[in-house]
């Protein structure tokens, strides 16, 4: 999982991969832990996605993008949670 550019102005592309299909949800978060986005929530194929976001009406400073994903299939553990930071220059 990866955000290019990052840091960015404006807008940043945020890339994962998915080895199996299943229920997916990628939000992104302020500095102080609140919700300020949901990209993607809900089902997506197995395979590489880019998704886009738009921070042209957040201010500058320090996000994080956090991707929930199903396990692979036969785990009996739960979802998978990856979170990176990212940065919104003006």
């Amino acid at each position: 999982m990866s955000a290019y550019p990052n840091p960015f102005n404006a807008q940043t592309s945020i890339q994962f991969g998915l080895p199996e299909a299943g229920n997916v949800n990628l939000t992104i978060y302020n500095l102080m832990g609140q919700k300020v986005a949901i990209l993607v929530d809900g089902h997506k194929d197995a395979g590489h996605h880019t998704v886009a976001w738009d921070g042209a009406n957040y201010s500058s400073g320090i996000y994080f993008y956090r991707l929930t994903v199903p396990t692979e299939s036969g785990s009996s553990t739960g979802d998978q949670v990856f979170i990176k930071r990212m940065t919104l220059l003006k």
